[in-house]
């Protein structure tokens, strides 16, 4: 049986940072160098030149994502040292001729991405007729962020056609040595090995796993466990960054709790410290869940305190957020359970019940509904819209891969402003 093809995606704009990682996947056993269509957009052909020039043994992929002037593009990419060139499967049937064409003039092998294909099943055997020498089952980032999986969309496309199929998009090595399992030739990583602090050794995990596949199904995880564990991975600043500094709540303190804060909205509304709301949604909430209490901005009053907290210890309430004043600190301070308030007073109110639980409120400057998803930590908290939870947790993740690498080449010696590449990019 013929090893699959491990190949690499260069998806970064900056050249001076792709000739290290490129260096560090081929000492890992990476086959095949993808120059990714970011470094592509941002160096233009001087990119495959350059890793042809450091790698001249090593085949190169130019990832064009062509989709007009297909004999044009195919040339540029056969002339600066690629060895097979991607267009897009949905390109006009006259733009994959031209393509086939000048991919067999120069000898270069012409690879049909089927991102975004409306009957990729129908499309892949289309350009198989036409000439295309590979089939890429590639799910893009922005896809795989609202849900959609590379690997369904290959079993769909294995034994359709008889050319090689190749997995891109999401993967790791467990879900790459599924790719392979499930009739994947060629196996593209991107973002699991170019994110990696430990380039190297990233790649050789990938590469052994694609070794000695096993087929086993294709795991299903319920959407709010998958959010979960996401958010358990990331930071409240990544999730920022992920939601364009979007969402953070402002001028709360923790005053108990060092872990993480993870689960979802159960809101109050009260008012004047009034505690019979706060106090019943601790039974109203399931373990895991953040209750998260609006008091109207009154500092003066407290609605929760030490035997509220304690219940939610008891219970397994993920954490509680008051936008008001919280009281007995010299026990809640000792206890697990993460609390954040924006005062402290010894002041209590009265349970009159007045308030509503589970209604949309404001909390310290952000709308929260019950079951918006919330994640809290050193820096603070941020609120996760529910209908967007899923696509912001994958995009945190991804910010958080992404620091993986800066931070290893900073440790290396370079520094934040250098590795971004800062006086490059700035807006003139």
């Amino acid at each position: 049986m013929t090893p699959p093809i491990l190949q690499v995606a260069l998806d970064i704009p900056d050249l001076s940072r792709a000739y290290a990682i490129a260096g560090e996947t081929l000492a890992g056993g990476a086959d095949w160098i993808e120059i990714g269509t970011p470094l592509i957009k941002s160096e233009g052909m001087h990119a495959v030149r350059e890793i042809r020039a450091h790698h001249p043994d090593t085949p190169i992929v130019a990832d064009m994502k062509t989709s007009d002037t297909g004999a044009l593009e195919v040339e540029m990419a056969a002339k600066a040292g690629a060895g097979i060139v991607c267009i897009l499967a949905e390109s006009d049937d006259a733009v994959i001729r031209e393509a086939v064409k000048a991919a067999d003039l120069y000898g270069v092998q012409l690879m049909g991405d089927m991102m975004n294909v409306g009957d990729p099943v129908t499309r892949a055997r289309e350009l198989e007729e036409m000439g295309v020498h590979i089939i890429n089952a590639h799910v893009g980032i922005d896809q795989q962020m609202i849900g959609k999986d590379s690997l369904e969309l290959l079993e769909r496309l294995t034994g359709t056609v008889s050319i090689p199929v190749a997995a891109a998009g999401g993967l790791d090595a467990a879900r790459a040595a599924q790719a392979v399992a499930h009739g994947a030739a060629i196996v593209i990583i991107g973002g699991a090995i170019i994110r990696s602090g430990d380039v190297t050794e990233s790649t050789r995990s990938i590469r052994s796993a694609i070794d000695a596949p096993v087929k086993r199904a294709i795991a299903q995880e319920s959407r709010d466990d998958e959010i979960r564990r996401m958010l358990m991975q990331v930071s409240s600043s990544n999730v920022s960054d992920a939601m364009h500094r979007k969402g953070a709540m402002s001028g709360l303190t923790r005053y108990a709790g060092t872990g993480k804060m993870i689960g979802q909205a159960v809101t109050v509304q009260t008012f004047a410290g009034d505690w019979a709301k706060p106090v019943e949604a601790i039974d109203t909430a399931d373990p895991g869940d953040v209750i998260v209490i609006n008091n109207s901005r009154d500092r003066t009053i407290a609605p929760w305190g030490e035997l509220a907290t304690l219940s939610c210890q008891n219970k397994g309430i993920s954490g509680v957020i008051i936008d008001g004043a919280v009281r007995d600190l010299d026990d809640i301070l000792d206890m697990t359970t993460p609390l954040y308030a924006t005062a402290s007073v010894p002041n209590a109110g009265e349970p009159k019940g007045f308030g509503e639980i589970n209604a949309e409120i404001r909390c310290c400057g952000q709308v929260v509904r019950a079951g918006d998803w919330i994640i809290g930590d050193a820096s603070g908290v941020v609120v996760i819209p529910k209908e967007h939870a899923y696509e912001i947790s994958r995009r945190a993740v991804l910010v958080a891969r992404t620091e993986e690498r800066l931070r290893e080449e900073i440790r290396r010696g370079s520094t934040l402003s250098v590795v971004m590449e800062l006086l490059r990019w700035e807006k003139q």
